[in-house]
């Protein structure tokens, strides 16, 4: 089955890009943070970002308020002056949106919205509304990276909603990092962070090339929504190339394969085309090829040994990470060691 999903505007010199808080307030606590951000966006993608109405008014109001939260993603979509939008940070919340949020203006307004971690509760939220919807750097993250942009992050969101769609294949990561560098510091802003050589991409199994389109998101996320009317149906995840993150919080690798024996017990995992696994942030090298272990152990009772898996991947919690557009497609081919995504 072949689902087809609206492909927003693409971003470019000028557009204005609303900033919004959906998960948290947290920026207010370091808003030397948010004004790199800012400055970067402008420098690299020519961008205006904006806070949306309620975005700077602290974690105790947004806490408090999860329709003002869905307010600013609705102010975005309606507001014909704001072009795309993007997550300023993630959190543990945004499924307390979910009875506010109003898919028929995603439909009706489709907007670039740009996202990761919690995130996930409102990529998902476009796709069910049939809007494709961008898995990447938040405002705090890679986009205020200290010292500048990562050229791999730049080029990631350039080919995703910037330059005029085309096929383009994924690349590992030439560095990576994970290295916690404190945001409320502003001497440190300009100061890079230090990165470790990349590693590049591990198959974990199949032997066949498949496509199909990109859904998925922050596993954590995924298992907040399960039984919610944020879940997706089960016709988005026929057909489809599943992405999976985890977050800092580092979960064990055997619950990502209890999470997994959900998804087949659901009868999702038969249906899939291929899995994306990100580059795990936190992990032991253990337990990395434990990860690995579950994953091909759950695909094997779920009957899907010839699944496609490809791992470590640079999208989710570490740096630099890239842009997957969900709702495009990806071709997934294991012999050629080649992953080419379709915008």
């Amino acid at each position: 089955m072949s689902l087809n999903f609206v492909r927003p505007p693409r971003l470019g010199p000028g557009s204005r890009v609303a900033a919004l808080s959906l998960s948290s307030g947290f920026v207010t606590a370091v808003m030397d943070r948010y004004r790199a951000g800012v400055r970067q966006c402008a420098a690299e993608f020519g961008w205006e970002v904006v806070p949306a109405p309620n975005a700077l008014r602290g974690p105790d109001f947004l806490d408090a308020n999860p329709p003002a939260r869905a307010d600013d993603l609705h102010w975005a979509l309606e507001h014909p002056g704001i072009h795309g939008m993007v997550s300023v940070i993630g959190g543990d919340d945004s499924v307390r949106l979910l009875p506010h949020l109003d898919a028929g203006l995603v439909r009706r307004h489709p907007k670039v919205f740009l996202g990761f971690s919690d995130s996930t509760v409102t990529l998902l939220h476009f796709l069910r509304a049939g809007v494709m919807a961008y898995h990447g750097p938040a405002l705090l993250t890679d986009l205020a990276e200290n010292g500048g942009m990562h050229p791999f992050v730049v080029q990631g969101v350039r080919r995703a909603v910037v330059d005029e769609p085309a096929p383009f294949d994924l690349s590992p990561a030439p560095e990576w990092t994970e290295h916690w560098q404190d945001w409320a510091d502003p001497a440190l802003q300009e100061v890079p962070r230090p990165f470790r050589a990349g590693d590049g991409w591990t198959w974990v199994q199949g032997d066949r090339p498949a496509e199909g389109h990109l859904i998925g998101g922050c596993v954590e996320v995924l298992d907040m929504l399960v039984g919610t009317p944020g879940w997706p149906a089960p016709e988005l995840w026929r057909g489809a190339v599943l992405a999976l993150e985890t977050s800092e919080n580092v979960p064990p690798p055997e619950q990502v394969g209890y999470w997994l024996r959900n998804y087949a017990a659901q009868g999702l995992l038969a249906g899939l085309a291929g899995l994306l696994l990100a580059r795990p942030r936190g992990y032991a090298p253990e337990q990395v090829q434990a990860l690995y272990g579950w994953v091909r152990r759950v695909l094997g009772e779920a009957g899907r040994p010839d699944l496609p898996v490809v791992a470590n991947v640079d999208f989710g919690h570490t740096s630099p990470q890239l842009t997957l557009p969900l709702g495009g497609r990806a071709r997934l081919d294991p012999p050629a060691g080649r992953i080419t995504v379709f915008p």
